[in-house]
């Protein structure tokens, strides 16, 4: 497990793509700028989309880690 202090936690663990990048934009958007947001996913589609997100939204992923069947993103609003 990460030491990353999050400020809001996302479960996605029940969405295939993709709804677990859609909830992550959704919850960012509330989200106040230098905020931390984990998102717990189960969907090894959201690797990829994740990657890409980031590379062209300006938010800054911290870390990305798997563990068993769970992939967390730790994800800073810019």
């Amino acid at each position: 497990m990460s030491d990353i202090h999050f400020d809001q936690l996302l479960d996605v663990t029940d969405f295939n793509c993709p709804m677990p990048l859609l909830k992550a934009k959704q919850a960012l958007r509330h989200m106040h700028k230098g905020a931390v947001l984990q998102v717990v996913a189960t969907d090894a589609g959201s690797v990829r989309d994740f990657s890409v997100f980031i590379e062209h939204s300006g938010h800054e992923m911290l870390e990305r880690y798997e563990s068993e069947q769970y992939y967390y993103y730790f994800i800073r609003k810019n």
